[in-house]
């Protein structure tokens, strides 16, 4: 099937590309730099397939071939909250001769400072749910438990009232944590 998109005079100069034994990322920059058109190497490697054209083989001598440069490896820093462990006291996995920073065991580990909003939800259940109430979810952290919302008058332009709006927005000189996985279920009332 001729494709309509490239010309005959793109697509023999292709084929004279790729007969001089460049390769096809080298073969449309030409072709792009001669016609002054836009084509990307893989559109060059399909028209190319559909014109049935082969690409000669690569060398047998391994000495021809350029090898990739060897990829850096990041040092991971070391949390400020974890302590090395004592000796005998937790095991280290060693990876290359360095134990990654999750591997270290801090004793005592710092609690979780948590923000928490002055209100009293009505907990009111996804199906009980008003146009403008705040969906702030509560619940549905164990197997089984039904979670509902917190269902007082939203804060203009946000889904939630004016203490969950601003619970959810992190103060900027709060560090970011990474969010756990959760789960929520659609329960049906009774």
């Amino acid at each position: 099937m001729q494709s309509s998109s490239w010309a005959p005079e793109h697509s023999e100069a292709l084929r004279e590309q790729v007969v001089r034994g460049r390769s096809y990322g080298e073969a449309v920059d030409a072709i792009n730099a001669k016609f002054g058109t836009s084509y990307t190497r893989a559109a060059a490697l399909g028209r190319g397939k559909r014109m049935g054209l082969v690409t000669p083989a690569r060398p047998d001598n391994s000495s021809m071939l350029v090898p990739r440069a060897p990829q850096r490896r990041r040092k991971l820093k070391r949390s400020k909250t974890l302590k090395p462990p004592e000796p005998g006291r937790a095991k280290i996995i060693e990876r290359g001769g360095e134990a990654p920073p999750t591997a270290l065991a801090a004793e005592h580990p710092e609690p979780v400072k948590l923000r928490c909003v002055g209100i009293r939800p009505r907990l009111v259940s996804l199906l009980e749910l008003e146009e403008g109430e705040c969906r702030y979810p509560y619940g549905g952290d164990k197997e089984g438990e039904a979670i509902s919302f917190c269902g007082h008058p939203c804060f203009r332009g946000s889904s939630y009232c004016a203490s969950h709006f601003h619970l959810t927005r992190a103060p900027a000189d709060e560090s970011e944590r990474p969010a756990g996985p959760f789960v929520l279920r659609l329960i049906q009332a009774a």
